[in-house]
């Protein structure tokens, strides 16, 4: 049974060496490849069937120039690094997680934790040290820093809970969550989390966020509401004293493209009708936003602003009623 289980091992080995020999070079004939594995080319053969049972797609070429080749497939299968492109890949999705990468945040970040499952330990030092020398500057996201992401990534998969100190009002107090989801919008990164000293749905800035610590406490999931639009609702319109709703006689993918999606939620209501939902201090400030956007309107949420629609329409229609002319001045 020992040598069974230590034959396995060694056929394990040798195929993932032939894997990173494939990755390493565009062509390998047979005789280059088993003497560098120390085989016979019928067992090469024979570990390239084993690649290719496992997703890997290795091309036979006969005749000069021909040979094991490792090409493009459907599916994306693992991937085998060395110690310095582990440390590379790793650099590179930090940064784009923390805004560096324009549009890749929410990507890397997904990528990120599922590369963390598998970073050796001796590389993580390597990794943080290399990270923070990486800046950038443009972009609209705010950035942050990754280590803080990272942090709330693995709390949000391990499903523990997280603590973090953060401003409320003139003070800045610690808050205890059980940590679900990490969004990224167009211009800030978030966390949705169940607050429990306030025993409900909250979502976090995460810019704002200092000392964060994972806690040893584990929890079991809550029913969570979506948490994309959770967020994007909250930022849009539910942290405004005044609310607003709109039927625009346009198409969704219209008026999306003239909003940001932190400024309003946009939903279809037909092939050429949407529904945006907005939120500001003035009502009067939603409504010259809308009209702005070129297209009818009606007002659907609140009441008081159709009235306020209809205040406005009739000083705009006395303003250009009637113009008064302009006295001619004299030259001196």
């Amino acid at each position: 049974m020992g040598v069974k289980g230590g034959a396995e091992r060694g056929t394990t080995e040798r195929v993932l060496t032939l894997l990173g020999l494939l990755q390493q070079r565009q062509v390998w004939t047979g005789p280059e490849l088993a003497d560098r594995l120390g085989v016979t080319p019928r067992t090469v053969r024979r570990d390239v069937e084993r690649l290719r049972t496992l997703g890997y797609p290795v091309h036979a070429g006969q005749g000069v120039g021909g040979g094991y080749q490792l090409g493009p497939g459907q599916d994306l299968p693992p991937l085998l690094l060395d110690d310095e492109e582990a440390i590379a890949t790793a650099v590179s999705l930090l940064a784009g997680a923390g805004g560096a990468v324009a549009g890749a945040g929410d990507a890397a970040l997904r990528a990120l934790t599922k590369f963390d499952r598998v970073l050796p330990t001796r590389l993580r030092h390597e990794v943080r040290a290399l990270a923070g020398s990486v800046e950038s500057f443009g972009g609209g996201r705010t950035p942050v820093d990754p280590e803080v992401l990272m942090t709330l990534a693995r709390a949000c998969r391990d499903e523990v809970e997280a603590g973090f100190d953060y401003p409320s009002g003139s003070e800045v107090r610690r808050r205890r969550v059980e940590p679900y989801r990490l969004v990224a919008s167009d211009r800030r990164w978030y966390l949705l989390a169940y607050d429990l000293a306030r025993d409900d749905w909250r979502s976090f800035r995460v810019d704002r966020m200092t000392d964060v610590s994972p806690r040893s406490w584990r929890f079991r999931p809550r029913a969570a509401p979506d948490a994309a639009t959770y967020v994007q609702e909250g930022v849009a319109s539910r942290v405004y004293p005044h609310q607003a709703r709109f039927l625009v006689h346009a198409s969704t993918d219209t008026v999306r493209a003239q909003i940001p999606a932190s400024a309003a939620v946009v939903r279809p209501r037909g092939s050429e009708l949407c529904e945006v939902r907005s939120g500001a201090g003035s009502l009067d400030f939603v409504l010259m936003h809308v009209l702005l956007l070129g297209h009818d309107f009606e007002v659907l949420d609140p009441p008081e602003l159709r009235r306020r629609c209809r205040a406005l329409a009739e000083r705009l229609l006395s303003a250009g009623a009637t113009i008064s002319p302009v006295p001619d001045i004299e030259e001196p």
